[in-house]
C-alpha cells in the first residue's frame, strides 16, 4: 500500500480483501470492511456511501495499523474490541475466550429446561456471556458465576456494567467458590480441546485466547468428569445441569451424567447438526 497513491474507500477496500485473503483469512472482503468502518468511525451503510472518497493520511495510518494486527491473525473481535451474544454486546480481551455463536444454545437450553429457575450457577464464566444472558432472561433469578482467573472475573464484570446485568462474581476453580451452596440450575463450557490437538487450531485460538480456557487434558473431558461428580452435590432435587461439548463428546458425556445420579439426560445439536450440549436433571438431591 504505497502512501503517495489517492486511496478511495473502495480501492482500499480491493486491496485489503486481496492482502488478508493472501494471509490465509477466509471473508477477507467482509473482515475489512469491519475494520475500516472502526477505523473511520462508520457504520457499514456509511462506508457504503463514501466509496469514492478519498482517506486522509491519518486514516490510512489508521487502519494500515488494524490490518497488519488481522494480517498476524490476531482475532478480529480482539482488534475490534466487541462481539455480539444473544443480541447483547460483549467487550473481548485475551482474558477469555471470545463469546461464540455456538454457545447461544446452552443459554438457550437453559432457559428452556428451566424457565422459572431462581437460583444458577455458571461454572467458568469467561467474559460472562453465558451468565449475563441468563440474568437478563431470569431477571428474578441469582445468577453466581465462579472462574479461576481474576482477569476474566474483571472482564466479565465489566460486561455485566455493559449489559445492565446483575451477576455475583466469584473467583475459584470449579465448585470451590460456592461451598455448601444449592442452585436449581447449573450451566457451564469447560475447556473441552484435547491437550495435543491445540497446537493444530487457527492461530486466531491457538496464539490469542488463553491456553487454560481451551486444554481440556489429554482426552478433553477432564474438567467434564470432576463437574458431574460434584454438580450433584450443588444441586436441588429436580434440578438441572447443562454442558456445552465439542465434537464427539457428546456420548462420553451423557454417560458420565448417567453414573453420577441425572435422569432425563439428552443432547442438543447446533446449527451445524453437531451435538453441542448436554444436559441432565437430577431427581434427588445428594449430600
Amino acid at each position: 500500500m504505497s502512501e503517495r497513491e489517492v486511496w478511495t474507500t473502495l480501492k482500499l477496500l480491493n486491496w485489503t480483501k486481496e492482502y488478508l485473503a493472501g494471509k490465509g483469512i477466509e471473508n477477507a472482503r467482509l473482515e475489512g470492511e469491519w475494520l475500516l468502518c472502526h477505523a473511520l468511525s462508520l457504520d457499514r451503510v456509511g462506508l457504503y456511501l463514501n466509496f469514492d472518497k478519498p482517506l486522509l493520511e491519518s486514516e490510512l495510518a489508521a487502519f494500515r495499523a488494524l490490518v497488519s494486527r488481522r494480517a498476524k491473525r490476531e482475532p478480529l473481535q480482539h482488534i475490534l474490541g466487541t462481539q455480539e451474544f444473544m443480541g447483547l454486546e460483549f467487550m473481548v480481551s485475551a482474558a477469555a475466550l471470545i463469546p461464540r455463536y455456538d454457545t447461544e444454545l446452552l443459554v438457550s437450553e437453559a432457559l428452556k429446561a428451566l424457565p422459572k429457575a431462581q437460583r444458577v450457577l455458571d461454572i467458568g464464566t469467561g467474559s460472562g456471556c453465558v451468565a449475563i444472558a441468563l440474568a437478563r432472561n431470569l431477571p428474578a433469578a441469582t445468577v453466581v458465576s465462579v472462574d479461576i482467573s481474576k482477569a476474566a472475573l474483571e472482564l466479565a464484570q465489566s460486561n455485566a456494567s455493559l449489559n445492565s446485568a446483575v451477576v455475583d462474581l466469584r473467583e475459584g476453580s470449579l465448585f470451590e467458590p460456592v461451598n455448601g451452596e444449592y442452585f436449581d440450575l447449573i450451566v457451564s463450557n469447560p475447556p473441552y480441546i484435547p491437550a495435543a490437538d491445540i497446537e493444530t487450531l487457527q492461530p486466531e485460538v491457538r496464539d490469542f485466547e488463553p491456553r487454560s480456557a481451551l486444554d481440556g487434558g489429554v482426552d478433553g473431558l477432564d474438567f467434564y468428569r470432576q463437574i458431574a461428580r460434584i454438580a450433584p452435590q450443588h444441586l436441588s432435587s429436580g434440578g438441572w445441569l447443562l454442558l456445552e461439548v465439542g465434537i464427539g463428546q457428546a456420548t462420553e458425556v451423557s454417560q458420565m451424567l448417567a453414573e453420577n445420579g441425572f435422569s432425563d439426560i439428552y443432547s442438543a445439536k447446533d446449527s451445524g447438526r453437531i451435538d453441542r450440549v448436554v444436559g441432565g436433571r437430577l431427581q434427588t438431591h445428594k449430600d
